[in-house]
């Protein structure tokens, strides 16, 4: 099923809700000879898993199909490494990306906001993925970046390329995997010949922006090389941004399909960090992760062999009845919730910080600027394919004034 097709709520939403809610109460750990991995879905089980880098690692090349331009994407992109270049890169992204930058884009973020909600503010149904949902991290992140935000477009035909997903079925496997690989390499190599060149311009004409301050970045006497770069700030550039993308859209269909939470949130704004975060555990972007045995070891009862695929389900853990009360229950009062989302150990997502942020400013303004919020027909709304990304590529909604 090609994610052109995926539209309508009952057949993807409650589809996926009723499968998470299945492996929530099936066996912690199983295997899936059809595909060749390990399934691990209960929260204490993917926690285990994502604490543990040294036994199961993230580094998939050696079992998944190798292509050249996603070699060059690699050599930055400290998701799929391993301790100790891990470290290196963390760390020296952490000394130009710090908790301090985050906050103070909070002022922009309102202004990208007001300006892209003053453009559908003449029109009583607007799609608000199009409107707001990509363009606002997008914008924000590029700035940040010191990428020209004029140049956005280019990013969202980018990501929607890397994360529709037309090429797979809803199950992934190895020759799915190589199709997909063949067929968007090509968007992959123009990505990087474009954040390479915009690396190369920032080392000759240093500025005030991220990209500048990885450059001048060292740990332990190290700077990173060019090509290193160039993986991290293309993940920034696309990946980073489709995770509020998709949080922005799960939030407005979640909300919508749950009566009274709007309402709620208009009495008691001090209530949204807490919605988001419930958002987050009901519909998390990327339910599943990939990883790696490096030994072979024994997990929920069952020896498994080196070099064989795991897939954590975050998704499932996240409806773990051992650790979740009424985990089936969209609960915007819900605490504490430990939703596992944006991972768990050293791998925890780097740009959650932002994503809660502009989600929280985002959800806000509508909130602020409408009386009325609704989704007018599911009909309409059209979903990613949820074997590569949960969430919404398009979503009509009609709304009423202050």
């Amino acid at each position: 099923m090609s994610s052109s097709e995926l539209t309508g709520t009952a057949s993807v939403l409650d589809a996926l809700s009723d499968r998470w809610r299945t492996l929530a109460d099936a066996d912690p750990v199983t295997h899936d000879a059809a595909q060749g991995l390990w399934r691990v879905v209960d929260h204490q089980g993917v926690s285990a898993v994502l604490a543990d880098p040294a036994t199961y690692s993230s580094d998939l090349t050696p079992i998944t199909p190798a292509q050249e331009d996603f070699d060059a994407f690699r050599k930055g992109n400290f998701v799929g490494m391993d301790p100790p270049e891990h470290r290196k890169l963390r760390t020296l992204v952490s000394q130009a990306f710090t908790p301090r930058v985050v906050h103070g884009l909070a002022p922009r973020i309102e202004a990208v906001c007001a300006d892209l909600l003053d453009r559908v503010a003449d029109q009583d149904v607007f799609d608000v993925v199009d409107a707001l949902a990509y363009p606002l991290p997008i914008i924000v992140i590029a700035e940040l970046l010191g990428v020209p935000a004029g140049d956005h477009k280019l990013f969202q035909e980018w990501a929607g390329t890397l994360f529709a997903g037309d090429q797979l079925g809803e199950s992934l496997d190895m020759a799915d995997l190589e199709r997909a690989l063949e067929a968007i390499a090509p968007t992959v190599r123009e990505m990087n010949g474009y954040v390479l060149d915009h690396i190369r311009h920032r080392r000759a004409h240093p500025g005030d922006d991220l990209t500048s301050k990885l450059l001048a970045a060292e740990v332990d006497g190290t700077r990173l090389a060019d090509e290193e770069i160039v993986g991290f700030v293309a993940l920034l550039l696309v990946a980073g941004h489709i995770t509020t993308t998709a949080l922005l859209g799960n939030a407005v269909v979640t909300l919508d399909r749950h009566p009274g939470t709007l309402a709620a949130l208009r009495e008691d704004p001090d209530r949204l960090p807490d919605t988001i975060e419930e958002v987050l555990r009901w519909l998390p972007p990327f339910p599943e992760l990939g990883r790696r045995t490096t030994r072979p070891v024994v997990l929920g009862g069952h020896e498994i062999p080196a070099d064989a695929l795991l897939m954590v389900h975050l998704g499932a853990a996240n409806r773990d009845p051992s650790r979740f009360t009424a985990p089936n229950v969209f609960d915007v009062t819900r605490s504490p919730n430990p939703h596992l989302t944006f991972g768990h150990g050293i791998h925890f997502c780097f740009g959650a910080p932002l994503a809660r942020l502009e989600a929280r400013i985002a959800l806000r303004t509508l909130l602020e600027r409408h009386s009325r919020i609704a989704v007018p027909s599911y009909e309409d709304v059209a979903y990613q394919n949820p074997a590569v990304l949960v969430g919404v590529r398009r979503l009509p909604i009609a709304v009423t004034g202050p």
